[in-house]
């Protein structure tokens, strides 16, 4: 695609950039900014920052890792959702795992790309989701489309074991991210009780609603869940 191909006259795109690495999000920028409809506004190192930047610029899309300290990419999208805000979410991650784009779709995400993504390709991503269209790698919808990849997604991954699968895969609430990241401390269920203050029987509903959405059978399952797809990181789980 050529650098102008599909821009809108005088339109540009406005671009939030998050990810912990500083030196990784001058180089998407500059290789954003050599097409002359996309305006990168803000950066952000932690989810916290995202979501505080969201608020306040309000840019057309934030791409985000979903690695980040303090509140996973996961977290913010689902925030953002939550709060209604006008800002499309591009993941731009590592993660290259179909259970993750669609727990990132389900968050409320407009698309999701793996980090080795073509500038160029990268850029027509931005313009699709400015069109309210949804991209998950190479694929393309509208929200029907979506609808029914998340849909098989879900019962690809639910298996034969979770009857109900309205929840399987779907954003974790914050007191269920709390926990999980007390899981991943080596927390017992009663520790998390006092720790959080709150009754050991929650912690127990909870803990059954985490291992429901993430598909896994065990506390051990989803702390290692948890670790390798980037929803806590190793320091922030020993803090």
């Amino acid at each position: 695609m050529g650098q102008d191909a599909a821009a809108t006259p005088g339109r540009k795109i406005t671009v939030l950039l998050v990810d912990d690495h500083r030196i990784f999000r001058q180089g998407v920028q500059v290789n954003l900014e050599m097409y002359s409809d996309i305006q990168v506004v803000g950066h952000g190192a932690t989810g916290e920052q995202a979501l505080e930047l969201v608020r306040q610029l309000q840019p057309d899309i934030v791409m985000m890792d979903i690695n980040l300290p303090i509140m996973n990419g996961i977290q913010v999208t689902r925030q953002i959702t939550s709060e209604s805000l006008p800002t499309r979410v591009v993941m731009l991650t590592a993660y290259d795992d179909t259970q993750q784009m669609v727990y990132a779709m389900r968050a409320g995400a407009s698309a999701y790309c793996v980090k080795e993504i073509e500038p160029d390709k990268l850029v027509e991503v931005l313009r699709f989701v400015l069109r309210g269209n949804y991209v998950v790698g190479t694929q393309v919808f509208d929200k029907t489309g979506l609808d029914q990849w998340v849909d098989q997604g879900v019962q690809s991954s639910a298996g034969p074991y979770y009857a109900d699968i309205s929840e399987t895969l779907s954003p974790l609430s914050p007191r269920e991210m709390e926990i999980l990241q007390c899981v991943t401390r080596g927390l017992s269920n009663k520790e998390i009780a006092r720790s959080l203050k709150i009754s050991h029987q929650t912690v127990k509903n909870h803990m059954t609603a985490i291992l429901r959405k993430l598909a896994v059978e065990d506390r051990t399952q989803a702390a290692v869940f948890a670790l390798q797809h980037g929803w806590v990181r190793l320091q922030d789980a020993s803090e």
